[in-house]
C-alpha cells in the first residue's frame, strides 16, 4: 500500500480530514531479534502517533489562519506541518518496507541495483555508509529518480520527507533517529544499520519501484 499524494502534500498544505496513525501489518514482537518489541510498541504509539496528533493540529491551525487571511501565521506554521507531516509519511512507509518473512529484490530491481552499483551487496555498503554518517536525526533513504530513471540514495535530517524535499518517489528509508534503535542498539548506530537489512521488505520496496517507474 502506497501513500497517497494528499499525505505527501500535506508537509506544505493542509488537506481535509484527519490523519490517523496506520496499523502495522505484523505484530510488535516480530521483528525480533533485530527489533525488539518494547522498540517498536514505542516507536509506533508515542512517536508515530505524536507526529500524527500534531500534523492534525498544524492543518487545524492552517485552516483557521486561511480562513482569516493571516499570512503572518501561515508562514509561521510551515515548519511543524514540514516536521510532523515528514514524520507521518515516513514512518508509514518506514512499517511497510520492514517484514518478519525474508525475501529478495524483483529481478527487475536487482538488475537496476547491479547496474548502478555492481552488485547488492555495494549497495547495501554504500548506503549504509551514507546513512550511519547522518549528524544527529534523520534517516537513509533508496529513491527513484523520475528525471534520470535511476535509484539515487540521499541522506536526510529531521523528519524532511525525500520526495518533498529532493523530489525523489521513496522505495526504502531507514530511520536514525536514536528511538528507533537505542534502547536495543546503545549508541551503536552502524550495527542497528547492518542488521535492519535483515528484514528489509524487499517484496514492498520492490513494489514501490514499479509504481514509481510508472512515474518517468
Amino acid at each position: 500500500m502506497f501513500i497517497t499524494r494528499n499525505i505527501t502534500k500535506a508537509v506544505n498544505v493542509a488537506v481535509r480530514g484527519k490523519h490517523s496513525l496506520p496499523k502495522l501489518p505484523y505484530e510488535y514482537a516480530a521483528l525480533e531479534p533485530i527489533i525488539s518489541r518494547e522498540i517498536m510498541e514505542l516507536h509506533h504509539t508515542k512517536h508515530h502517533q505524536t507526529y500524527v496528533n500534531n500534523l492534525n493540529a498544524a492543518e487545524e491551525q492552517l485552516e483557521d489562519a486561511k480562513c482569516k487571511s493571516d499570512t503572518t501565521k501561515i508562514i509561521q506554521l510551515a515548519p511543524a506541518l514540514r516536521f510532523n507531516g515528514g514524520g507521518h509519511i515516513n514512518h508509514t512507509i518506514f512499517w511497510q518496507n520492514l517484514s518478519p518473512t525474508k525475501s529478495t529484490p524483483s529481478d527487475d530491481l536487482k538488475k537496476a541495483i547491479e547496474s548502478q552499483w555492481k552488485s547488492l551487496d555495494e549497495f547495501k555498503k554504500e548506503m549504509s555508509a551514507l546513512t550511519v554518517a547522518v549528524q544527529g536525526s534523520g534517516w537513509g533513504w533508496l529513491g527513484y529518480n523520475k528525471k534520470s530513471g535511476k535509484l539515487q540514495i540521499a541522506a536526510l535530517p529531521n523528519q524532511d520527507p525525500l520526495e518533498a524535499s529532493t523530489g525523489l518517489i521513496p522505495l526504502f528509508g531507514i530511520d536514525v533517529w536514536e528511538h528507533a534503535y537505542y534502547l536495543q542498539y546503545k549508541n551503536v548506530r552502524p550495527s542497528y544499520v547492518e542488521a535492519i537489512w535483515e528484514i528489509a521488505n524487499w517484496d514492498d520496496i520492490s513494489c514501490r519501484f514499479q509504481e514509481a517507474k510508472k512515474l518517468t
